[in-house]
């Protein structure tokens, strides 16, 4: 893919940005902290879902959502957490990204809550079987897991959750609004293989694997 593109007036320096946005406040400065306290433990314990940014050698990026029941990742200490892998496409995007390098950034969310939890560090692929084992579901123990080297943690304010409406079922679109998403699928599918699916065939695997092959 080249770097064209069809945007016309395009920021290129910090300062620059300065100009437009300004200095965070002092507040907003002083809140990052190094390590995973006594706050940032409880919010993940409480946490049942995740968004996992990485990004290659070469800088192409990944956004990741990772879920299970509140407290799937475990804080091992102050500065260690282990994201368990379940079961996936196999496309393996942020693992493959991390063995190249490992900076990573994740924001947990908690349902209903609007301000989210974000922490930034060193990740790497594990397979330390006495971690692992801990992170079993219905007796499946996963075959690796994610470790986080944490480096900064800080509270995100719920702006973005409050003018998206994100947590207010009143502003949900009614299902038959929703995208029909696995004729989306099918339709990106044919782009690339002409016929070789339908949106059908696609809802049928779906449903399939969301019912038999969670863990």
């Amino acid at each position: 893919m080249d770097n064209k593109t069809i945007f016309k007036d395009v920021v290129t320096a910090e300062a620059e940005l300065r100009e437009l946005l300004g200095e965070p406040r002092e507040l907003v400065r002083r809140k990052a902290i190094d390590r995973l306290d006594g706050h940032c433990r409880a919010f993940i314990a409480k946490s049942p879902f995740l968004v996992l940014a990485t990004a290659d050698a070469a800088g192409n990026c990944d956004a990741s959502p990772r879920g299970d029941g509140p407290g799937f990742v475990h804080v091992l200490d102050d500065f260690h957490l282990v994201i368990p892998e379940r079961p996936g496409n196999r496309r393996m995007d942020s693992m493959r990204n991390i063995l190249s390098n490992p900076r990573v950034g994740v924001i947990f969310l908690i349902p209903g809550l609007e301000e989210t939890l974000r922490v930034n560090g060193r990740a790497c692929v594990i397979r330390d079987a006495d971690i692992l084992s801990r992170m079993a579901v219905n007796g499946k123990v996963p075959a690796v897991g994610i470790g986080v080297r944490v480096e900064e943690c800080f509270v995100h304010c719920a702006k973005a959750f409050k003018r998206s409406g994100l947590w207010q079922p009143e502003a949900w679109l009614d299902r038959e609004q929703l995208p029909a998403m696995a004729q989306v699928l099918a339709d990106h599918i044919n782009m690339n293989a002409p016929g070789i699916t339908t949106g059908k065939q696609v809802e049928e695997a779906l449903q399939e694997s969301y019912t038999k092959r969670l863990y």
